[in-house]
This record gives structure tokens, sequence and C-alpha cells, in this order.
């Protein structure tokens, strides 16, 4: 009866859905897409896959995958690996933390259940970066526990099979939808379905886009589809408006090496390495007396594009200028790389992929004039 409540709709239309499940094993044995982690299936690689497709398209995560288990094959390749390299491992996925998270439970789990994550929801739900959702997908997929695994993907699969119109964002209403999924894991083979559901959300039942109702293999069953008000659901509260900052990147460069400083541990970026980019706009005489404050003589700044990146609740909104010094002059704080050192060594973060894209062609100019 909470579970209605919450919901918003009739006790009555929750009995339903465990009916349901043998028809998304059907169709998901039938359709699912061919992705690496559904092949040579372990509790580690499946791990590492579903923290890689936090917050990140598959296409992206598919990209990154192969390449990151080739050089960590196991947990205590990952549990030994320097921070700097398993940050470059991930560069591009964003959301540095997750790696992190991902190392540092690797390093309990090397600890107390001898290299290998332990066949338990309960056990995994306490190691770091393991929130319900992980512990689920985990234990499921990999331990073939009946624990359910609900995202983004099943609150909209469930908010149009149900047609509820209670607000997905309120923690009382993900609580139920994760009931409602509770109810139709089945005891044989609930990480194929939990995999069906979130296969369900992402081909067929689209967020930001109409459904392909057609397609999908329990239409007949969706309240929202009978009503006609699908593409309305799910509801979802409007987000706060992002908070703006203003900052300039100084792409400095100097005898075919660019200055990279470490970020502070904490908050956005936290310990990544990255040009440096002051808050505020600065002009170009701005800009070189910082360059001087860091201790070079800056022979030129040129401007370059303005940009914006966008995180969570922040938006950074970007100048900037490539900075040419006469030498790489010595630093308190910071590192100097040439190209060769950037792609082995350090993960820029996106945030400056409009500025650090072109670094390449800049340096090797560098050595041309040098």
């Amino acid at each position: 009866m909470q579970t209605a409540q919450a919901l918003q709709i009739p006790a009555a239309r929750l009995e339903m859905l465990p009916a349901l499940t043998p028809l998304l094993l059907d169709w998901y044995d039938a359709s699912k897409r061919d992705l690496p982690w559904r092949h040579n299936v372990t509790p580690y690689r499946v791990w590492v896959s579903e923290i890689m497709l936090q917050q990140t398209r598959v296409e992206a995560v598919k990209e990154h995958y192969q390449r990151f288990l080739a050089a960590l094959p196991d947990i205590p390749a990952l549990c030994a690996a320097p921070e700097d390299g398993l940050l470059k491992l991930w560069e591009g996925l964003g959301y540095y933390s997750r790696v992190r998270n991902l190392q540092k439970a690797a390093r309990v789990v090397c600890r107390d259940y001898g290299g290998q994550l332990p066949a338990s929801y309960e056990a995994l739900l306490k190691l770091p970066g393991f929130g319900e959702y992980t512990a689920g997908a985990v234990a499921s997929i990999a331990f073939g526990i009946p624990q359910p695994c609900a995202d983004g993907n099943v609150y909209r699969v469930l908010s149009r099979i149900l047609c509820t119109r209670a607000d997905i964002s309120l923690s009382p209403v993900k609580a139920a939808f994760r009931q409602c999924a509770a109810s139709m894991v089945p005891g044989l083979r609930p990480g194929d379905f939990n995999q069906s559901m979130m296969e369900l959300g992402a081909t067929v039942c689209l967020p930001n886009a109409e459904p392909l109702c057609g397609q999908c293999p329990v239409g007949e069953h969706c309240a929202a589809l009978n009503r006609g008000c699908a593409g309305e659901l799910p509801v979802k509260a409007a987000k706060k408006p992002r908070r703006i900052e203003q900052r300039t990147v100084l792409v400095v460069v100097a005898g075919g090496k660019v200055l990279l400083q470490r970020r502070e541990y904490g908050g956005l970026l936290a310990g990544m390495f990255a040009p440096p980019h002051p808050e505020g706009h600065l002009d170009s005489g701005q800009v070189k007396a910082r360059v001087e404050k860091l201790g070079g003589i800056c022979h030129q700044a040129l401007p370059l594009r303005h940009a914006k990146h966008l995180f969570s609740h922040v938006e950074w909104r970007m100048r900037g200028f490539l900075v040419r010094a006469h030498t790489p002059f010595p630093l308190e704080e910071g590192v100097w790389a040439n190209a060769e050192e950037l792609t082995r060594n350090y993960a820029l973060p996106s945030a400056f992929s409009a500025y650090t894209k072109d670094l390449p062609l800049w340096l090797a100019r560098e050595n041309t004039d040098g």
C-alpha cells in the first residue's frame, strides 16, 4: 500500500508487474545488444562496466572498457595502479571520482576479501562507490543474487508501465520503484532480468524522445501507452539553475612543453592536472602579469576562442590565451610536459578540451621555432 501511495496509483495496478518478467526475458534473449561486458562475465568485469556506465554513453564506454581491462586485468592490478596512470586510463569518461572510488574499493577488497569481490549484496553495499544500484547490478549479474537494480532507465520504464505522475527525483518515489523492480526480479536469471529493464529503457522506452512503443515487448500492458501519454512521462522536477563561474584558461607553452598544474584534492576535477585557469575573465595584460607572477617571461599572449563546460551544478564560461614564454621557467607548483608525456602520463579533463585539443600542434610549432 505504501508503494502505491508513493506512486499515486491504485494498489491493484502493481499486481500485474511480476507477469511481465518472462516477456522481458524472452525479448532480451532475442534483442540484446552485443556489448563487450556481456562476454566473459566475471565480477570484476561487471563492476568496471557498471561504474563506467554511470552518467556516460554506452558508445563512449566501449572505447575505454577494453583498454582499461588490458592495463588492469584484475582487482590486485587495480589496487596497485599509480593514481596518475589510473586517471590516464579513465581520460575521456569524466566524473573522475568514480575511478578513485573504484580503486578505494579495490584496496578494501584486497585487504578484506583476498582480492575477490564478495558474493553478498550487503557486503558489496559497504564498499566505496557502491550504492544500491551498483551493489544490485553486481550481485545479480555476477553472482546470480536476486536483487533489483533501479536507475533512471528503470524509473522511466516503470513510470510509463504504471502511468504514474509521481516525481522520480523524490527519494520516496525512487524507493517505491525499487520495490516494484524487486517484485519482478526472478529467482533464476536475475542479472538478465535487470539488464532487460535497462536495455528496454536505453533502446525502446527512450529518454528525451518519443518512446518506440511499437517495439515494446510489454506495450499491451503499459498503462501510459493505453492512455496515450507515454511521451509525457516520467515527471521530474526542474533542476536548480547552475551557478555560473568565469575562468581564463592559460595555455602556457615554451620549448616544446606546456605548463600543467594539479588542482586541489576535493571538489571539481580533484587532483587533476590542467592548464592554469584562474577565476575571472582576464585581459592580455593581466594574463602576462599572471605568468610573470608564476616566474616566467611572457613573449606573447594570443586570445583563443570562448568556451563553456557544464558540470552537475556549475557552468564554467571560459576565455583562453595561448601564452608563449621564452623558456620553461622553474615552477613552485606544476610541471612542464612535452607531447609524448601528455599522451603517456597526464589525463587532461575534458572541461578544457576546447583549448587542449590543439596542444600537439602548438608544441610542434614551439619545437620548430626553437
